[in-house]
């Protein structure tokens, strides 16, 4: 693949990786040469590595640890870090505050806009720490939130971890019955919901959804109203956030929580059966967060970091965690295509952002839609983050040649597993087209083929060889680990199974090929989808598609390619080859569906990622209603139209 970018002089002698290195030199007598002899010695001496990482991030500390590291007598589950230790999570927050910078930037969909100092966030985190003391909430209590991407949605997590409290949170455009799948799991006894919120120009009334809910949550002993859309907006036996807001309050105080008391609990996408309830620990996401932050990304006090999310995605959960390295948090609320997607590069511009993320679909669209700016549009833009599905080589390109030249792209994956990445930036590397840069510091990442041995420059199965801080601890209500297990240490014994298919290069840079319970598999080939994606991106008349590939009988295969046209196109004959050539001519003959089928819609999870195995098991014969929660979809009717559409030719399944 073309080299896009290298690091300059500047970023190869300051960034935060560098001061690293030059730090274990000097503390440790480590003579470490370049990245590969950095990660290799991270993953085979895990007490070496996360020690010297707890020192060197200056990670505070109630009472000591006794040891980095103790391993269960098989496999990950069970692991324990840094007993002993006792930490707090929003502590560290509010100890990296660079008070010549706001803490928050918040911009909203209609011009909404405000800055929120250290100091200020520190007040009103403070008043709603007192108020939830006040109502008896304590460590290990849940509290759970349904607010939108606003800053009182960081201001009640910081409130909620400083008494040792455990967060969790759905994005306001959930339906109930997803949010119930989650919430009920937890047995919450607080929740923080908004009467509204808007979206693509339009204002989504919540209240009658949330007096709904609470009788389905028993658990639940308050409920704390915020008003977005309607000041006098109201809801029986609430307590209104600008009344808690008001009271004066004593100072912050933070509690003293073991390394692996629960921080969080985030979600599984949920596309069949019950979410799973992943709780993260206070310190393992403490000290893999500052990894990424300092030394894959190099966030630096003052700077502006912002992702665009949701508070129901993972991102939201690591961009909070920018404060962490003092940056300023900038936040959007809305839709990023509303009034047009120049809306977030408007962002950009206006807070001077050098840290801007989002999701590999955003920037697909902008290439899509043409959009070009010139090269000094974004002065302060250091890095752009893309995550949540595959960005395809073009896309690579597009932000090169349309946004800025001299820019790093980091290409960023991993997941509500861990909460965070098995894979992105180097600051010590160059960006290849279509490549992720490496493998993070501490993540023991390989390709597995068949046998179960590791590959270079061969696609694999991704497995983890060592557990990481950040994994989970458990799942909640699981017992004995029993989905834990299944989900994870299934296929191979005491090794971490992810479910993607990737490709390692020999220089060490990494290619996801898409999911692999969703992985093309003809006549014994392994085919990514994020391949086939990017060839069908590259014809101008297509606006989305997605594609399955079905087994049947007598190891015969059937795989349909599903587009969705722009405006005004149709799907003729000559777009279709079209199609096959790009497919054949970037990859292979193999890559060619058997079909190419016009749909009006693709099936997004509520996150944004294409919900290929519930369109596999609906042509394996699945009732469309139940191949997939409907509550954790974008755009539930979508799995109805590709079975409508698909259907027009049931003989291909015969």
């Amino acid at each position: 693949m073309p080299e896009l970018w290298k690091p300059g002089e500047d970023l190869l002698e300051h960034s935060g990786l560098t001061r690293y290195m030059q730090w274990l030199a000097r503390e440790k007598g480590l003579d470490l040469h370049d990245y590969d002899d950095l990660w290799n010695w991270s993953v085979k001496d895990l007490p070496g590595f996360w020690g010297s990482f707890f020192a060197f991030a200056g990670i505070r500390t109630h009472s000591p640890y006794t040891e980095v590291l103790r391993k269960p007598a098989e496999g990950m589950i069970g692991t324990s870090w840094f007993p002993g230790a006792t930490v707090n999570y929003a502590e560290h927050v509010f100890s990296r505050a660079n008070t010549d910078h706001p803490a928050i930037i918040f911009r909203a969909e209609g011009g909404m806009a405000e800055e929120i100092s250290w100091e200020e966030l520190r007040i009103r985190t403070a008043r709603l720490a007192h108020w939830l003391r006040g109502r008896g909430v304590v460590r290990g209590d849940r509290v759970v939130s349904l607010l939108p991407n606003i800053p009182e949605a960081v201001i009640a997590f910081l409130a909620v971890q400083s008494i040792g409290a455990v967060w969790s949170s759905c994005s306001p455009d959930f339906g109930n019955a997803s949010i119930e799948d989650r919430f009920a799991q937890v047995e919450p006894r607080i929740m923080f919901v908004t009467d509204g919120y808007r979206y693509n120009g339009k204002a989504y009334p919540k209240i009658a959804h949330w007096e709904a809910l609470r009788a389905r949550l028993p658990s639940l002993q308050e409920t704390v109203l915020l008003s977005c859309l309607d000041p006098g907006a109201g809801m029986d036996g609430v307590v209104h956030w600008a009344d808690i807001l008001r009271a004066e309050a004593p100072p912050l105080h933070f509690e003293p929580l073991p390394f692996d008391h629960p921080l969080w609990i985030l979600y599984s996408s949920g596309t069949t059966g019950k979410p799973k309830a992943i709780t993260h620990s206070v310190g393992g996401n403490l000290i893999e967060h500052l990894k990424v932050l300092l030394l894959h990304w190099d966030v630096k006090p003052g700077e502006r970091f912002f992702w665009y999310s949701t508070t129901g995605w993972m991102m939201w959960n690591f961009s909070v965690a920018s404060l962490l390295a003092g940056a300023t948090l900038v936040i959007y609320d809305g839709s990023a295509g509303h009034p047009s997607l120049h809306a977030l590069w408007d962002l950009a511009r206006e807070c001077g952002i050098q840290h801007f993320g989002g999701g590999a679909a955003f920037f697909i669209a902008c290439m899509k839609e043409g959009l070009r700016f010139s090269d000094d549009a974004f002065p302060a833009l250091r890095t752009i983050g893309s995550t949540g599905s595959p960005l395809p080589a073009e896309a690579f390109a597009w932000i090169y040649s349309a946004v800025k030249k001299d820019v790093w792209l980091i290409s960023f994956s991993g997941g509500t597993d861990i909460c965070s990445g098995f894979v992105g930036g180097c600051p010590h590397w160059p960006v290849d087209a279509g490549e992720i840069q490496c493998r993070l510091l501490g993540c023991y990442l390989e390709a597995f083929d068949d046998a179960g041995h590791p590959v270079r420059d061969a696609v694999g199965e991704m497995v983890i060889l060592e557990p990481m801080p950040s994994m989970p601890i458990y799942f909640w209500n699981d017992a004995g680990d029993e989905r834990y297990r299944n989900s994870y240490f299934g296929t191979y014994a005491g090794i971490w199974r992810h479910g993607d298919w990737i490709s390692i290069s020999s220089r060490g840079s990494v290619v996801i090929h898409g999911r692999s319970d969703a992985t093309l598999n003809r006549d014994g080939v392994r085919i990514g989808t994020a391949e086939v994606y990017s060839a069908v991106d590259a014809v101008p008349q297509v606006a989305d598609s997605l594609v399955v590939c079905v087994e049947k009988e007598g190891g015969r295969y059937y795989m349909p390619l599903f587009v969705v046209m722009k405006p005004g196109q149709v799907l003729s004959d000559e777009v279709r080859d079209a199609i096959r050539k790009s497919l054949r001519e970037r990859y292979s003959p193999r890559h060619v569906p058997d079909e190419i089928i016009e749909v009006s819609d693709i099936p997004y999870t509520i996150s944004g990622k294409k919900m290929e195995a519930p369109v596999k098991k609906i042509l394996m014969g699945t009732d469309p209603s139940k191949a997939a929660s409907r509550d954790t979809m974008r755009n539930p009717d979508a799995l109805d139209h590709a079975s409508r559409d698909t259907m027009r030719n049931p003989d291909a399944l015969d």
